[in-house]
């Protein structure tokens, strides 16, 4: 895992521990399709527009680069 992939996660952490009850329902319907269809969490999360994650998403194509 790089460093970027690290600082990542660490950001989706955050999110998740700071989330409002509206915010952990959304991210739960990710979990749940991403373990239905058998994929990271992370890549779903990263690659959703239900969420408001755009600073992360960002990155997340900076660091691909």
């Amino acid at each position: 895992m790089t460093p970027a992939e690290r600082k990542l996660l660490e950001k989706l952490d955050n999110l998740v521990l700071t989330a409002s009850g509206d915010e952990l329902r959304k991210i739960q319907e990710i979990d749940i399709q991403t373990q239905m269809n058998g994929l990271s969490f992370y890549d779903a999360f990263v690659n959703s527009t239900s969420l408001e994650n755009q600073s992360i998403k960002q990155e997340s194509q900076e660091s691909k680069q």
